[in-house]
Formats: structure tokens, C-alpha cells, sequence
């Protein structure tokens, strides 16, 4: 019997339940919802978590579209899911916890008596602990971006390969292979000894079918190249950066872009430009070097010094 909060299965079965981390305001007890499916067979466990940030909802989609399709009697292994992580946020539509105001992917590996990002941090890094491989999905909010899956470790921590690995055969296509922020999952989890990536699928303001299929397209990836399912899968080519060049705009206005996601980019090759209302033309801002255009903001209109686009570099294929 596997067990997670309240959701508990039997070789063969599957079940959903709650995680309980607490308390709301008005004294109720709440929880995260989470689903075990324990396979009919021996094998790893994965374990996969979506909602961190309460506004990206691509990996909720990725959940609800993969957990209907997967049957505990043709499965090896276990699978652990924790639905949504950022309960508060997800109620609200809120990217960070509006209890404590914290971005939820900055508090791993969580504090059981600390706030309550800390708190539900500590709930899921518990369960993530118990995998052999472990996926966080994420998307770009509301910015513009391609379908990523990004290493967080550091290229010199002892698990860097086995996260590259997993990286590729999740198959966005692109890698980000740069050290994370203190706190993240990604990087927290590694650390004690377990491979783990943040896939960020696609950048959008709710809802991506297309980034969704990513998703659910990288898990049966890792499900079949990890041993969970017994079909088989290609393990292709990734693009790989790691890390950005970031552009501002240097006048206020309108920005027009140059260039599309994954487009390639040269040094001195025009990235976009920006107008006044009249269509006048303010500024063009050009590469500094080689890359891949990977990710923009959404809306045209920009303030000085303001956010505009980034340039994956130092690119490789493997």
C-alpha cells in the first residue's frame, strides 16, 4: 500500500486524497490535492507537482490530461502528484502566496513550523523525497517564452548529468542549463540526491493547449524511458543556453519584434525596435552576440529601462 495525505492504493490501484499543511483564516483545515497510482509491478517512482506559482496553470493542464490516461495495471513503479502546490494563490489567480506573500518556489526545502509557504514547501518536498526522479512544472507566467525544460543544480553538482538526462527525454525541445535561485525545488532536491527538472512549458496568461501537450507528451517521454511504461521512445537532440542576454528598452513607446521564439540570432541582427504612438521610429536594439530568442513580454508598450526580451547563449545541441 502507497500512501500520500489521505490518497492511498494498492498495487494495481490508483486513489486521490489531500495533503493536509494547515489552516485558512476562518480556522478550516485545508489541503493539497494529490493522487497515487502504484503500479501492478515494481519499479522507480516519480513524483510530479504543478500550480508552484498560483497563476501558471499549464501544469495543472499536464496533470489533467496525463492522470486519466495512465492504467495502475500497465504501470511499473509509483507515481506521486501533488495537483497544485500554491493552494492560495491558485484561489486567487495570484502568482505568489498572498498569505505570506512569497514566491513558493523560493522556500524549498521548507520549514514544518515556518510560514505557510514554508509550511506546503516542507509537505511536498517530504513527498518529492520519496522519488527517484522528479518533475515541477512551471510556465513563463506572463511573458512570451518556448517550451523549456530547465537544470537547476549547477553544472558542477554530482547529479548534473542525471538531470540533462531527464531534461532530454522530457523533449521541449530546449534546455536552460543554469544554477538556480536558493529554494527551488530543482535545486533543493538534487541535494539530496534526487534528479529533478522545472520544465517551463511555454509562457501564456492561463491556459496553452499547445505548451499543455508539451507537458503531457514530456511525461510519457520520462514514463517509457524511465521503465514506468513498457513502450518504448526516442530520445532526441536539445537545444541547450546556458544563460540569457536580457535586453530593456532604452526609450519609452511601442515595441515591434524582430524576431520569433527559437529564431536563431546574430550579433548586430536587429531584435526590435520601438515607435512612438505615431509610428516614428525611437530606438532599434540589436544582439550583442550569437543565441536563441527565448523569451519577451507580451504587451508592446514599454517604459524606459523597462523589461523587453532575452537571448539564450552559449548554445550547444546533445
Amino acid at each position: 500500500m502507497t500512501t500520500l495525505g489521505t490518497a492511498s492504493a494498492a498495487p494495481g490501484e490508483m486513489d486521490t486524497g489531500r495533503l493536509p499543511v494547515g489552516e485558512t483564516r476562518d480556522g478550516s483545515q485545508f489541503g493539497l490535492p494529490v493522487a497515487v497510482i502504484n503500479g501492478a509491478d515494481d519499479g522507480k517512482t516519480l513524483y510530479i507537482q504543478a500550480v508552484s506559482d498560483g497563476d501558471e496553470l499549464n501544469g495543472l493542464g499536464v496533470v489533467n490530461r496525463v492522470v486519466p490516461q495512465l492504467d495502475p495495471e500497465e504501470l511499473s513503479g509509483t507515481i506521486l502528484i501533488t495537483g497544485l502546490v500554491n493552494y492560495h494563490g491558485f484561489q486567487v489567480a495570484e502568482h505568489r502566496n498572498p498569505i505570506d506573500d512569497t514566491k513558493m518556489n523560493r522556500t524549498y526545502p521548507g520549514n514544518e513550523s515556518g510560514t505557510s509557504s514554508e509550511r506546503i514547501a516542507a509537505a511536498t518536498f517530504e513527498a518529492a523525497m520519496r522519488a527517484d526522479l522528479v518533475l515541477d512544472l512551471h510556465q513563463g507566467s506572463t511573458s512570451r517564452m518556448i517550451n523549456e525544460a530547465r537544470v537547476r543544480c549547477g553544472p558542477r553538482h554530482r547529479l548534473h548529468d542525471e538531470c540533462l538526462e531527464l531534461a532530454k527525454v522530457f523533449d521541449c525541445g530546449y534546455v536552460l542549463d543554469q544554477k538556480g535561485p536558493d529554494g527551488q525545488l530543482a535545486r533543493a532536491a538534487p541535494d539530496e540526491g534526487v534528479p529533478t527538472i522545472d520544465p517551463e512549458l511555454g509562457g501564456c496568461v492561463g491556459w496553452d493547449e499547445e505548451s499543455i501537450q508539451y507537458g503531457v507528451d514530456g511525461v510519457f517521454n520520462v514514463l517509457r524511458y524511465y521503465g514506468f511504461l513498457d513502450e518504448d521512445v526516442t530520445v532526441n537532440t536539445q537545444t541547450r543556453a546556458t544563460g540569457f542576454d536580457r535586453y530593456g528598452a532604452p526609450s519609452g513607446g511601442l515595441v515591434t519584434f524582430q524576431k520569433d521564439l527559437g529564431d536563431d540570432v546574430s550579433p548586430g541582427e536587429t531584435l526590435f525596435t520601438i515607435t512612438d504612438v505615431f509610428g516614428r521610429l525611437k530606438a532599434e536594439v540589436t544582439a550583442d552576440r550569437n543565441g536563441i530568442f527565448w523569451r519577451s513580454r507580451r504587451l508592446p508598450q514599454v517604459a524606459t529601462g523597462e523589461y523587453v526580451c532575452s537571448v539564450g547563449i552559449d548554445v550547444s545541441r546533445y
